[in-house]
């Protein structure tokens, strides 16, 4: 006789949908999305989307929270995995099974972590990507890796980069990486999400890093840099112009951004070196170096 946990387990698996799954998965690679963010990315129907987002919470594989404004009222719903979505997604994967009180541990460091504010930002990032695919046929958000998987020691390493790379104490930190794809094209990047809380210094020490590594690998992937303003993308552009950064810097600038309602997808792109006006995400270079001939 089945368990009311199997029972659980197998009532969800039945009603989910490809698109229910879709969000399942980066709820657990990335930890919360907001109501409006999974709306644009995956719905375009607020009304909708409510609807199957409680659906979803009701089913057990999905919790929320709604962070309070310290002027008064109160945020979005932000929404992430309940116990049963993990382990949904774990058995999936092949992934160890979840302790029993994982996704209670998750919402308590989510919900009190001091840059929430910066994971989100990070996250709409993304959102708007899968917005940009919804809503644009051809294009695709191929790969979303978070910041975690950066973590470790030889984390970029692949087969023909120099060994020495898996012993570099200054490895980039980016917080994300993705693959994006727009007809037979595919971009992957590295992203640095800048909110204006850091100097100007922080961020060209972190282009010098991305040229240490770009030594060591075989592999040319662009490092988006998307800042606040385009006053503050300007700056950074100055600094750069005194320092060997590499050929793949490019940033864009959010008010310019919400000022003339593109997407990251978009030619918003200001790629470090090159003149003439902004480009796609798409249109951004990137290569692998062959392999040295026998």
């Amino acid at each position: 006789m089945r368990t009311s946990n199997e029972q659980r387990l197998l009532k969800a698996q039945a009603a989910l949908t490809h698109r229910d799954l879709r969000l399942l998965d980066w709820l657990y690679d990335h930890g919360v999305l907001t109501t409006e963010q999974i709306d644009a990315a995956l719905f375009g129907s607020l009304t909708f989307c409510q609807r199957r987002l409680l659906r979803l919470v009701d089913l057990g594989v999905l919790t929320r929270f709604r962070p309070q404004r310290w002027e008064g009222g109160s945020y979005p719903y932000h929404y992430l995995l309940d116990q049963l979505g993990t382990d949904i997604v774990a058995a999936q994967r092949g992934d160890p099974l979840p302790r029993r009180d994982q996704a209670r541990q998750r919402r308590q460091h989510l919900t009190s972590r001091a840059n929430l504010p910066h994971l989100l930002a990070t996250n709409q990032f993304f959102a708007d990507l899968a917005a940009h695919e919804r809503t644009h046929p051809g294009t695709r958000l191929v790969a979303w890796r978070p910041a975690s998987a950066f973590q470790q020691r030889g984390a970029f390493f692949r087969t023909g980069d120099d060994p020495t790379l898996m012993l570099l104490t200054t490895v980039p930190r980016p917080d994300g990486h993705g693959v994006w794809a727009d007809g037979d094209r595919q971009v992957p990047f590295l992203l640095e999400m800048d909110r204006g809380t850091e100097s100007l210094s922080v961020l060209t020490g972190k282009v010098d890093n991305y040229a240490r590594l770009a030594e060591l690998t075989r592999w040319r992937w662009p490092v988006l840099f998307w800042l606040p303003s385009a006053h503050r993308e300007l700056n950074l552009h100055r600094l750069l112009a005194d320092m060997d950064a590499p050929g793949l810097v490019a940033t864009a600038a959010g008010d310019h951004a919400i000022a003339t309602g593109l997407s990251p997808a978009d030619p918003v792109w200001w790629l470090h070196g090159r003149k003439g006006s902004r480009i796609r995400l798409i249109d951004l270079p990137c290569h692998e170096i062959p392999e040295p001939s026998e």
